[in-house]
């Protein structure tokens, strides 16, 4: 028998401050809850302020430290600005994303770039500014960026979405390298079909989500319930030996 058992790390984030971006509605909203019940004290960040002042005051009501803070995350002066303004953070939920599915052959540069701009660009301007916060202030922390399966696999009338989200792959595993001397973590979440405001118009498209079913093992379409316990996981000391990874939340469509 071993003298001293293992401690098993905890969930719990009190004392940590937390920023999610996107987070007005579905997964950002639902992570932002999620933190604050660990007791992290929240920021939610997203263009509007009318969805995160709504999440802000329903968190506090249930006893958790939520504030709305206005931001367009592709407005890289606001961003700088933004984290220039405030104490560093532990821990970046990097979702603010967005999707615009069709065949490859009309995709228009407009297209790219909207899906480019957000997914890539602005992500990665945001983890760089957090991360640099955390540098400067010499804070540990960890990053957290909202994938999807597509960022492994392929998808028909997904070029750009997939393109997206293999960069943020890569660029996640080169993060976790240049930042790992810092004590700085950066790992990604990649779910299969959610069922948020922005799927809801493509999942209601005839034969969508039959063939989307058809694709999940499990039978069914993600909830956002099922991402919450990966995002307390990573933005907590459970995973203190895991960066430049992708935790796969996809009910087995990668499996095959």
């Amino acid at each position: 028998m071993p003298d001293v058992l293992p401690a098993t790390p905890g969930f719990r984030l009190d004392g940590r401050r937390a920023l999610v971006t996107g987070a007005g509605r579905g997964i950002g909203a639902g992570a932002s809850a999620a933190l604050a019940e660990a007791g992290a004290a929240v920021t939610l960040v997203a263009r509007s302020s009318a969805d995160i002042d709504a999440v802000a005051a329903a968190i506090r009501a249930a006893g958790g430290a939520a504030e709305a803070a206005p931001l367009d995350v592709g407005d890289l002066d606001a961003v700088r600005a933004f984290f220039d303004a405030r104490p560093a953070f532990d821990i970046l939920v990097n979702n603010a994303g967005t999707n615009r599915p069709m065949p490859m052959d009309r995709v228009e540069e407009e297209d790219f770039d909207a899906v480019f701009d957000l997914n890539v660009k602005a992500a990665f301007f945001v983890a760089q500014a957090c991360a640099r916060r955390m540098i400067a202030e010499k804070r540990p922390g960890s990053l957290i960026h909202m994938g999807s399966q597509m960022g492994h696999v392929g998808g028909a009338n997904r070029s750009l979405y997939c393109g997206s989200k293999w960069a943020l792959e890569g660029m996640n595993k080169a993060f976790a390298l240049d930042l790992a001397a810092h004590g700085i973590r950066s790992n990604t979440i990649a779910p299969t079909f959610i069922e948020t405001p922005m799927t809801r118009p493509f999942l209601d498209e005839p034969g969508f989500r039959d063939a989307v079913l058809a694709r999940i093992k499990l039978g069914r379409l993600g909830r956002v319930e099922d991402l919450l316990g990966a995002v307390l996981f990573l933005a907590s000391d459970a995973s203190a030996m895991m960066t430049g990874s992708s935790v796969v939340i996809d009910g087995g469509w990668t499996a095959d």
